[in-house]
């Protein structure tokens, strides 16, 4: 994953060489690594901005916009007792409120353009500096909302999937030496990717 930070985050992040607003489309199948991607770039490099705000599995909160615009501009303002009464106050609200913040915003798993209208996800949203990274796994969704760049994940190596394996199965870049049998369990396992 170190890795895929570092090239996402030199080809299509340049963090503080551009004052523009870019944002950045991660697009691939599902399950391929794009939230882990975003997740691992938001957190590598959110000290380099003013603020941010991480907004997790958009696709599955379609009906909650309001509760996710809350989050997005409690999280940037750092005022805990924000609250929009409809989805075009929000909008409105976030337009007004972060258009000179430098912000970087994570929008996780979106699958519809207009998620992204009410998040008020637009280059002049944000301040000069800001960056938006969105994960989807239709890249049309991208195409609409004419995002800068576009980063299209590709499938883990087995080497590479064997060690994401093994750090959510054993917290280590390998498994313990004392497991019976975990070779065999992992290339079957690794052996079903793509």
């Amino acid at each position: 994953m170190a890795f895929r930070v570092q090239e996402f985050s030199t080809k299509y992040l340049d963090v503080g060489r551009s004052p523009d607003v870019r944002i950045i489309g991660i697009c691939g199948m599902g399950g391929i690594g794009k939230t882990t991607l975003a997740r691992a770039v938001c957190s590598n490099y959110q000290h380099s901005f003013s603020r941010h705000c991480y907004l997790e599995d958009v696709r599955s909160k379609k009906k909650e916009m309001v509760s996710l615009q809350e989050q997005l501009l409690r999280d940037i303002l750092k005022q805990p007792d924000i609250k929009v009464s409809n989805v075009a106050e929000g909008t409105k609200e976030i337009k007004k409120r972060l258009g000179s913040m430098k912000v970087l915003v994570g929008v996780d798993d979106i699958d519809d353009a207009d998620q992204l209208d009410e998040l008020a996800i637009e280059h002049d949203s944000f301040g000069p500096g800001s960056r938006i990274i969105i994960t989807t796994r239709d890249e049309h969704v991208l195409n609409i909302q004419k995002v800068d760049k576009k980063y299209k994940a590709q499938a883990m190596t087995k080497k590479e999937a064997l060690e994401l394996l093994s750090w959510h199965a054993f917290g280590n870049d390998h498994p313990d030496k004392n497991i019976l049998n975990w070779q065999e369990i992992l290339l079957i396992i690794v052996e079903d990717c793509p």
